[in-house]
């Protein structure tokens, strides 16, 4: 079967007519001309290129491409429940179409494993700053930003901007700078706390002429004008801007980073290599510009930041997790997550962190903790039943915790980007600790209640 992709105004694609004895893959490319890239779509006639469904498998027909894909919005964004805009360039389209068949094609066990990848492994030490930066010699790789923030009169939000780097050829036979070697996602999200909505985008990008990436010899990852860097004097600046709202935030490092699992060294199942390398900045203060609905507000708050890189991060068994970051007020955070098993059950290599209020870090291990799902929220697009109110007991802590969604619909779909739709999402706490009555706020990540397991993604 032929498929053609056009350039042009969005979602421009046809399905021609069958040919016998092949299956087969064509995108319609223009060539913009000169290697800068391109803000605005380019309009000139496309030449075509195609390649047969099993030379993806290796060579990756994208990568043998002669032609330079134009430059159009590569975004999708969400508002509440409808679909606020909907955009894919043609290198967006040529990096869905292969996600999805090296995702069908190709067993995700054999991807992580094929020759080059690096594994985590417990004898590595991570040092920063030099650790901030990309780890190109591991597939999996994201930057993970959450806030809670307040403008002057007293509207609250909570934030969420992640860059994702996705390895698919470690080693690319085609020199030209147009081949995959990784791809690079991108989703921002704001929930308006006050307004009780929540707005999202995504993007996919491959490098080409500098339209994603990630630097090795600094602290800077964009995906377009999405983009976070560290500064001379050590902050973290965030941007990202849609056609329905906007963030531009800058974080101090605050209480410094520490090292989640033993060392920096995060396990994620039995299976050799089944680990990331992860640590977190806990408490960031924040400031800066949210604009919703058309309006810029000043905003500070606090934030939290996780870096986590590896190449094989689940079992096969394991169908997705519940994390929960919690920063409370009297100046302590705590991070918990259950990796959960196709049967329901809570897999051993389940784990967390407790940061004192001097900074120092406790490793929780699976045995340490109880998370307990309350009330759940059946969403309307996905039809997905997320646990919204967990409470969490850590008995060693005198610590018990009753978290609660700050409003139920906080959904990220990505249908046209990763197809993960999963539930990220602000969160309000009380508790005790050692009897004293506590508060704070946080952030929730459930993935796998869609149906598809997770293991089939990060493995």
């Amino acid at each position: 079967m032929v498929w053609t992709g056009l350039v042009g105004p969005a979602h421009s694609r046809r399905k021609a007519a069958p040919q016998a004895g092949k299956t087969r893959l064509r995108l319609t490319v223009p060539d913009p001309g000169a290697g800068t890239p391109i803000p605005t779509p380019c309009r000139q006639p496309a030449p075509h290129f195609s390649c047969d469904r099993d030379g993806l498998l290796r060579t990756l027909c994208f990568a043998n491409a002669t032609t330079r894909p134009t430059r159009v919005p590569a975004e999708r964004s969400i508002s509440g429940s409808s679909k606020a805009s909907a955009t894919v360039s043609a290198p967006t389209l040529m990096a869905i179409v292969l996600v999805l068949l090296v995702s069908l094609v190709v067993p995700a066990v054999a991807r992580a494993q094929e020759p080059g990848w690096r594994f985590a492994e417990p004898s590595f030490v991570v040092e920063l700053p030099r650790d901030h930066a990309a780890h190109p010699d591991y597939r999996i790789e994201w930057w993970y930003y959450t806030g809670h923030v307040e403008a002057e009169g007293g509207r609250r939000f909570g934030y969420q901007l992640t860059f994702f780097r996705y390895g698919v050829d470690k080693t690319p036979s085609n020199p030209s700078r147009w081949a995959v070697r990784d791809l690079y996602l991108a989703h921002v999200a704001v929930s308006d706390l006050t307004g009780r909505r929540h707005v999202h985008a995504d993007r996919l990008n491959r490098a080409g002429a500098g339209w994603a990436g990630a630097a090795v010899d600094r602290y800077e990852v964009w995906n377009e004008d999405w983009r976070v860097v560290r500064t001379e004097e050590g902050r973290h600046r965030l941007s990202a801007a849609t056609a329905d709202f906007a963030l531009e935030l800058q974080l101090d490092e605050g209480k410094g980073a520490v090292l989640n699992g033993v060392a920096g060294y995060s396990r994620k199942g039995a299976s050799e290599g089944n680990a990331s390398h992860y640590y977190s900045f806990t408490r960031m203060p924040t400031r800066g510009t949210i604009t919703f609905d058309g309006v810029a507000h000043e905003v500070e708050g606090a934030s939290w930041m996780d870096h986590e890189f590896g190449s094989s991060f689940l079992e096969e068994d394991q169908a997705g997790w519940d994390w929960l970051s919690i920063q409370l007020d009297e100046g302590v955070e705590l991070m918990v997550y259950q990796l959960r098993r196709r049967d329901g059950s809570r897999d051993p290599y389940s784990s967390g962190t407790f940061v004192g209020r001097d900074g120092r870090a406790t490793r929780l291990e699976a045995g340490d903790y109880t998370l307990m799902p309350g009330r759940t929220w059946r969403s309307p697009e996905s039809g997905a039943i997320y646990p919204v109110e967990w409470r969490i007991e850590v008995p060693s802590l005198q610590l018990t915790l009753d978290v609660r969604a700050a409003f139920d619909a906080q959904e990220m779909r990505t249908e046209e980007t990763t197809t993960v739709t999963y539930w990220e999402g602000a969160i309000e706490v009380t508790g005790t600790r050692a009897g004293r009555p506590v508060a704070g706020c946080g952030y929730l990540e459930m993935t796998g209640y869609t149906g598809r397991p997770m293991s089939e993604v990060l493995r």
